[in-house]
């Protein structure tokens, strides 16, 4: 069976595939290309939680600032760019999650996105780099 994050990839290409029109606020290829362009980033906050470290000055209002930034920067990505960076960008994510232990994944650290709650890593994995993806499909659906 794929893995959790690839099934998530494969739904949302597959969907997003089929449209051209605007979804979710947004281009559908600026949204498939956003959930890629946070593949390497959902990782790394979870390889930071795995190393015992906190995640600091990650906030609700970055989040926002962020996204708004990568709408107007990528405002004219095509489908078929942000479809490929999908791809590329789920796949080393799905590899950099298989690679942590056991251990890594119970690891817990505060996260500052949580009022600083000590999350595990496995918990940041399945929120942020396996969810994201679900959780655009279904906007994009109108769900």
């Amino acid at each position: 069976m794929p893995f959790a994050s690839n099934r998530g990839f494969a739904a949302l290409a597959a969907f997003a595939s089929a449209l051209t029109d605007a979804k979710d606020g947004r281009k559908v290829g600026v949204v498939v290309h956003h959930v890629a362009s946070m593949y390497p980033l959902e990782i790394q906050v979870a390889q930071t939680v795995a190393e015992g470290k906190p995640v600091v000055g990650v906030t609700s209002d970055v989040i926002d600032e962020i996204n708004a930034r990568h709408a107007r920067e990528y405002d004219a990505v095509t489908k078929e760019a942000a479809l490929d960076l999908l791809r590329q960008n789920s796949t080393a994510a799905a590899a950099a999650i298989r690679a942590l232990s056991d251990e890594e994944l119970d690891r817990a650290a505060p996260v500052s996105l949580n009022s600083n709650a000590p999350l595990t890593c496995q918990f940041m994995v399945e929120d942020h780099a396996v969810r994201h993806s679900y959780h655009h499909l279904a906007r994009i659906r109108g769900l």
